[in-house]
């Protein structure tokens, strides 16, 4: 299972970069490059920043303002939250004389890290009507103002500590990117009107394939490798047991979906764990998240408002529940996270990024060896594993330079507001 060469990555790189038809990735040289280059570095903050506004500007303020259920957040609050993250992390402990620039806003805006101190509950961040949102933009160019000076007058010193935060901060902004796009489109899902956030939008065609890829089985390594970025959860890179199966090169489609229904797939007991039923049951699922029955057709809510149901595009919006059943009907199995890995590392699986996350039927768990950062950052993944399954790949929402192959995206079973779907495995015993 040969490692994936620096030519291959850089193809998938560039043909992800194509198919999601975003700005180009960010560029931050390595952490550990000398000399610094100081411009690189502010060019990177300045291109995530913008992406940031680029994706909130087409909203309104009354937009930015709503919170449609406890798992999302308002637009505004993305925007002024991944500010707080830079001042809190960054410019309070590194900027000497730095001045905040609200004291309060550290109440609002803080998400969970309970070392930086009390926060306005997740479920009530809909009710900040205050800063408006013109005022979030203040408070946004204050701190790009800070940083960009941090970065271009710090010592070499200051730097080496500056940095690593610096472009953890990159990171966690562009995964608020793409909460924002999904948390507006359960938001505008909630209208009677359907709203397109951008009339324009169009979900990516996936490509042709078929088939799967055979995994031999043996021993092999996952997990990150190298000098480059990743999160504390996707190492140590280590050992893992591969028993032979065959992985499929392509993504379910609507078109399987739509006869994993028609066969009464959500109706049927058997193949749903017990949790997984009582959740359908419970709130009525008869259909991914979105989709909704006009006559004898199927619609389903996009970002660019309310479309018929493409057979061929991949199935999105499904919860780990589904993901599951679907699988145990088609007589088959979800793949593990470690068998993912390995077949994308071989460039075997098409869309594996780009298009939807994919379920695996890895518990999110700690990797063996695994400690988490020091500190504050410490709470930034190891606090959330428990009772979460690990999705791999990206999505159509996800801003381009962020994926990676050894990224470990994880949600609750129940969820299915992000663009997740699936692809199966198939045991070779």
């Amino acid at each position: 299972m040969a490692a994936t060469s620096a030519a291959t990555l850089a193809k998938s790189t560039a043909a992800e970069r194509e198919r999601t038809a975003e700005a180009p990735a960010f560029p931050p040289p390595p952490v550990t490059a000398r000399p610094v280059d100081r411009d690189a570095w502010i060019a990177a903050y300045r291109h995530v920043r913008g992406e940031t506004e680029r994706r909130a500007a087409p909203l309104s303020s009354e937009d930015q303002q709503i919170q449609s259920m406890a798992d999302a957040s308002p637009t505004k609050w993305h925007r002024a939250h991944t500010t707080w993250f830079f001042e809190q992390f960054l410019l309070r402990d590194h900027s000497p004389g730095y001045r905040i620039f609200d004291e309060r806003l550290h109440y609002l805006f803080n998400s969970y890290y309970v070392a930086a101190g009390p926060r306005q509950p997740r479920i009530s961040r809909g009710l900040i009507t205050r800063p408006t949102a013109e005022e979030t933009a203040a408070y946004r160019a204050y701190v790009d103002a800070a940083v960009e000076a941090l970065v271009a007058g710090a010592s070499a010193q200051v730097l080496d500590s500056v940095l690593p935060i610096l472009e953890i901060g990159l990171y966690h902004e562009q995964q608020h990117q793409e909460l924002l796009l999904t948390d507006i489109l359960h938001a505008f899902a909630q209208n009677p009107l359907a709203p397109a956030y951008d009339p324009a939008w169009r979900f990516p065609r996936p490509r042709a394939a078929g088939g799967g890829v055979a995994l031999p089985g043996g021993v092999t390594r996952i997990g990150h490798e190298g000098a480059g970025f990743s999160f504390d959860n996707e190492s140590p890179r280590h050992d893992v047991l591969i028993l032979p199966c065959t992985v499929d090169r392509a993504l379910v489609t609507n078109a399987e979906w739509l006869a994993f229904m028609a066969d009464g797939g959500y109706a049927r007991p058997e193949f749903w764990l017990s949790d997984g039923w009582i959740a359908a049951q419970t709130d009525g699922w008869e259909a991914p998240g979105y989709w909704r029955r006009e006559g004898a057709a199927w619609l389903t809510m996009t970002l660019a408002g309310m479309k018929p149901v493409d057979p061929d595009l991949p199935v999105t919006h499904i919860s780990y529940y589904e993901a599951d059943a679907y699988a145990r009907w088609a007589g088959r199995d979800l793949p593990t996270e470690a068998e993912w890995e390995v077949a994308a590392r071989e460039g075997a699986l098409a869309d594996a990024f780009g298009l939807v996350w994919q379920w695996t039927r890895s518990a999110y768990s700690a990797y063996p060896g695994y400690r988490p950062l020091p500190g504050a950052l410490g709470e930034y993944n190891g606090k959330f594993m428990s009772n979460q399954f690990v999705l791999r790949g990206s999505s159509v929402a996800t801003p381009a330079g962020h994926a990676r192959l050894p990224y470990r995206n994880f949600f609750y079973p129940h969820q299915r507001w992000q663009f997740t779907g699936l692809r199966l495995a198939q045991s070779a015993a």
